[in-house]
């Protein structure tokens, strides 16, 4: 069993099956879901994953998905922040959430699982030793 960070793209596309990426979030995403494996997603991935759902009234659903999929939300401390930061400054034009995003898999060991091939490629660089 892996222990996996989501970022905030895959899960709004795989939660929405009108997203034009929702074929490739059910792709990467599932395989999880059925391994177990342990899921994570930060406070601020919550926070972006739940403004169009408040807005169209299908907040339960999302809640209601991560709660039967046993995903674990990480609040933002200080070590995460700090990462995210050394992240952002190490690397020119990623954005807050996406540090947010990678920080939150960094500290607690885990693989970011992402669609943005920018991100992607930056988690693998990092490998856990920024």
């Amino acid at each position: 069993m892996a222990r996996v960070a989501l970022d905030a793209d895959l899960l709004i596309a795989f939660l929405d099956p009108g997203d034009a990426q929702h074929k490739r979030a059910v792709k990467e995403l599932r395989p999880r879901l059925a391994a177990g494996d342990e899921l994570l997603i930060a406070a601020t991935v919550y926070a972006e994953v739940i403004v169009r759902p408040l807005q169209q009234g299908t907040d339960a659903t999302v809640d209601g998905f991560l709660e039967a999929a046993g995903v674990r939300l990480i609040p933002t401390d200080r070590l995460i922040a700090r990462r995210a930061a050394r992240l952002r400054a190490d690397r020119a034009g990623l954005r807050l959430p996406d540090a947010m995003s990678l920080a939150t898999a960094l500290v607690n060991g885990a693989t970011l699982l992402t669609l943005d091939k920018k991100l992607n490629r930056i988690a693998q660089q990092v490998d856990g030793n920024s």
